[in-house]
């Protein structure tokens, strides 16, 4: 699968770190300086790296303070309020962390009762294939050879859409916005839930390939369209779930040499999960002969198994380094559900704001309408952002959060992240630890950086309203500068290639 890393290497690894809402037009990148500044001077510096004819018009927030006493070194625009991205995620990490617990682990019940099984799940985006088999097996062994009645999927849990109110249609068919349900499979170890593997698999040339699902489920129709090309010759597969139903097509040429497979969203994750489940049993002898259906565990059931997912210091590793929406998500309804007995939107983001609060945020400049950041009516400031960062030292779950974040030009996916093709070969390699975040007119890099003398620094720069692609390279520019000092000012940043289209996060696109 394109995004399975090895589970060993992520339990060894680390720990976790739109339209609607009219954000106030502000001052145009490159005004006037409000104080004189020699050269070297990291005003000037920062001031000249703005310059960049790409941000003429736009919004740049930036920050820069020393970490240890929060005196801000350098501002412009921080108080200014722009959309945030995946930066989203550095204030839903915080609620999670603070809220939940680093410990916090997700369980999945089987129940019986009245000769109908129940499978209820709690948000673990952990359970793949393999977990399911566990709990199959698991049921087995406690003697149960035969389900009379059926099988229900209980997602309870959580409440509400499960979609973002805010996220874009067009995304829906694609792994970096699927369905937020309480029971849910995750097709690969690094848990990009609600979604399903696509294999595609040539066959002779003018002849369609062979197309296979991974986990295997019926919940899924293939609608192939593609066709084998000659060896050699351009792979143009793509891979489209037709929104409103659960049809993937597959459309396109692979070449006869070639290999292709792409994640698809599922619509209902609940019932999908209780597909998996149900093959799962049947591979281990157990017959259910009633339909699959939606439902909720009564009271008085009998518990067959649990499962207890890792902890969440475990899943911060893929959900911050690979900036995975769906678990930001799942936090969020979760953290409703512990405070409030409600999973939902509505119930959890209250709760992340009054948490935020206490980390000294100004939540009157803070608005989030999702957990990931994926909607265009979330805002926040540099400012705000930079005090979620400062206040995060001093909370016993920092290390979990510094060490899930991205690691600038650490090539290991679960090391590096977003950021493992960024600042290659200059000092904020393996310095930097930094959330990016890109949306279409939207890019952000914020985190933790230490100067040339060692003293810690926090940073937070926030572009809105760019022209062309996602200009990284200068919020690059700025990270090794406060790395490498003056004499780092002018160096060559190497970072990610980013066409005038890059309008997402360079791990949803498969691209860092």
């Amino acid at each position: 699968m394109r995004r399975s890393t090895g589970l060993a290497l992520l339990l060894a690894g680390g720990v976790i770190a739109g339209s609607g809402v009219a954000v106030p037009a502000q001052a145009a990148v490159g005004s006037a300086s409000t104080r004189a500044a020699a050269p070297g001077d990291l005003k000037t510096d920062i001031d000249q790296i703005l310059s960049d004819s790409r941000l003429s018009g736009a919004t740049a927030g930036v920050t820069v303070r020393n970490a240890r006493t929060g005196a801000v070194l350098y501002s412009h625009d921080a108080d200014t309020r722009v959309v945030p991205a995946s930066n989203n995620k550095i204030e839903t990490s915080a609620a999670a962390f603070g809220i939940l617990g680093t410990g916090y682990r997700f369980r999945t019940n089987v129940s019986l009762r009245g000769g109908t099984l129940y499978l209820k799940g709690t948000g673990d985006p952990t359970l793949g294939a393999a977990a399911y088999d566990r709990l199959a097996a698991q049921v087995a062994t406690k003697g149960v050879k035969t389900v009379k009645g059926g099988l229900v999927a209980d997602d309870s849990w959580f409440e509400g859409p499960r979609l973002g109110p805010d996220w874009d249609p067009t995304d829906f068919p694609y792994y970096y916005a699927a369905e937020i349900s309480a029971l849910t499979v995750a097709p690969d170890d690094v848990f990009d839930v609600g979604t399903v593997d696509v294999v595609v698999t040539p066959t002779s040339p003018g002849q369609p390939p062979k197309v296979s699902l991974s986990p295997d489920t019926g919940v899924v129709t293939i609608d192939d369209k593609a066709t084998t090309g000659a060896p050699g010759s351009a792979s143009t597969v793509s891979v489209d779930r037709t929104v409103g139903t659960n049809t993937i097509v597959v459309s396109g040429s692979i070449p006869a040499d070639g290999t292709f497979d792409d994640l698809a969203t599922v619509q209902d994750p609940a019932l999908y999960a209780a597909d998996v489940f149900r093959r799962a049993l049947k591979a281990h002898g157990v017959t259910v002969e009633g339909d699959t259906t939606h439902g909720t565990t009564p009271k008085g059931a009998k518990v067959v198994t649990t499962r207890q997912s890792i902890p969440l210091s475990k899943i911060a590793t893929p959900y911050l380094k690979l900036s995975n929406n769906m678990i930001a998500e799942t936090l969020v309804k979760e953290i409703g559900r512990k405070v409030t007995g409600h999973g939902s939107w509505t119930a959890g983001l209250p709760v992340v704001a009054k948490y935020l609060k206490t980390l000294g945020v100004d939540t009157s400049q803070v608005k989030q309408t999702d957990g990931s950041g994926l909607g265009h009516s979330n805002y926040t400031t540099a400012t705000q952002i930079s005090n979620v960062l400062r206040a995060a030292q001093h909370k016993s779950w920092f290390p979990v959060f510094y060490n899930a974040i991205p690691i600038a030009g650490q090539s290991d996916e679960l090391v590096g992240g977003t950021l493992r093709s960024r600042m290659v070969g200059t000092p904020a390699a393996g310095n930097v630890h930094a959330k990016t975040g890109t949306l279409t007119g939207v890019s952000a890099l914020s985190g933790y950086v230490k100067d040339p003398d060692g003293q810690p620094l926090i940073f937070s720069v926030i572009f809105n309203g760019y022209q062309g692609g996602a200009p990284t390279d200068l919020q690059d520019k700025i990270a090794v500068r406060l790395a490498g000092g003056p004499s780092a000012a002018t160096s060559a940043v190497r970072s990610t290639a980013r066409s005038s289209a890059q309008n997402l996060e360079c791990s949803w696109t498969h691209s860092c």
